[in-house]
């Protein structure tokens, strides 16, 4: 039995790989916000943090190829084209939605919109059976559907444009992880390392969001002082810098997730995105200045009860029964992709319970 000093030791790190994972989650959402207060290209802006994310994703791959002497996996081009392409294009299209929409509409509102993704994550994850029906999950749905329509009714900051926008990003949310599931779960590829998973991701998901860049921004973006016509290197170099360091958030989100998941459990990430939210939506009223009425936090509630179940309902059925599919998690944050490691240092207390956590994703939530 573990003394209570190692008990003491496991808690803090625990603590503090959460509230690592609260800093870039809640930080590049708030960051993406204020960037855009002055910088209307959310779609340019999310190219440039894949580029940032490839880069940096290909420099750990090396480090770790370094480190373990075992060379990463490289896809073959039939595979990369056929089999990745569907998961990369919905995962731009996610991303690029969530930021355009924050162009338009609150955090608060976005972050309450973001978090009906487990209903469309739920939908399609029945319908390629990924996660077994059950009664309950009619309560999951009325729940943070009703609280969804609570929280906008009558919201005096509402838009409707940005609702749309982050709507449509939630229900293709629910294809990228089902989607993103299937990828890492197909042994063949060696993808189940979050890392390269990222790496393989990122050239694709640029390639698919480019267009849109083009159709949307490009005009707008190439007569901008602010990038292709300055007059001065100081405005080029301060707007390249800030969006590094977007870049940079977006990347040490994925890696947080990774870290708080392999070193504790999906369960801890599942509950730790909860609260995340209710940090969320405090700070949002604090500092940003959104107004929330008391049916907008009624139905922020009611939603949070919802998923809440649904974590609920993940952890039983794990305990009784030996896991045969993969399920998605119920979180799915601003950010970003599947983890599918457990955590080896608690694979002795997962056995002394009578079951081990599922295999889980993570969420890279760009935002």
């Amino acid at each position: 039995m573990a003394c209570p000093v190692q008990f003491l030791c496991r808690g803090l790190r625990n603590v503090g790989l959460v509230l690592l994972y609260y800093s870039f989650s809640i930080g590049i959402t708030f960051y993406n916000k204020w960037l855009m207060r002055g910088f209307h290209y959310p779609l340019f802006m999310t190219l440039v943090h894949l580029t940032i994310i490839f880069c940096l994703s290909s420099l750990t791959r090396r480090a770790m190829q370094c480190w373990t002497g075992k060379s990463r996996v490289i896809l073959s081009w039939s595979d990369y084209l056929i089999k990745v392409a569907p998961t990369a294009l919905a995962t731009a299209l996610d991303i690029g939605l969530s930021n355009w929409s924050l162009l338009f509409i609150t955090i608060s509102l976005y972050t309450m919109t973001k978090s009906t993704a487990v209903l469309f994550i739920l939908f399609f994850s029945l319908l390629f059976k990924l996660e077994e029906p059950n009664p309950f999950l009619i309560v999951v749905v009325l729940l943070i559907s009703s609280g969804l329509f609570m929280f906008t009714y009558e919201s005096t900051q509402f838009n409707l444009e940005g609702f749309v926008m982050v709507l449509l990003a939630s229900f293709i949310g629910g294809i990228r992880w089902t989607l993103t599931q299937l990828l890492m779960q197909k042994a063949e590829l060696g993808l189940q390392n979050p890392i390269d998973a990222m790496y393989h991701l990122q050239p694709l998901m640029f390639v698919g969001l480019f267009p849109l860049f083009l159709f949307n921004e490009g005009l707008s973006l190439s007569t901008s002082e602010k990038l292709f016509r300055v007059t001065e290197l100081s405005p080029l170099l301060y707007s390249l810098f800030t969006l590094s360091i977007g870049g940079s958030l977006a990347f040490g989100l994925g890696f947080s997730e990774f870290l708080l998941v392999s070193r504790t459990s999906s369960l801890t990430l599942s509950i730790s995105g909860i609260f995340k939210e209710v940090c969320t939506l405090l700070l949002a009223s604090a500092l940003m200045g959104d107004k929330m009425s008391l049916l907008n936090w009624l139905g922020f509630t009611v939603c949070l009860c919802g998923i809440s179940l649904h974590v609920g309902l993940k952890t039983y059925y794990s305990k009784n029964k030996v896991p045969t599919l993969r399920q998605l998690n119920s979180r799915s944050p601003e950010l970003e992709l599947p983890l599918l490691q457990q955590n080896r240092d608690n694979a002795e207390d997962s056995a002394a319970d009578g079951y081990s956590d599922e295999d889980e994703e993570q969420e890279i939530t760009l935002h």
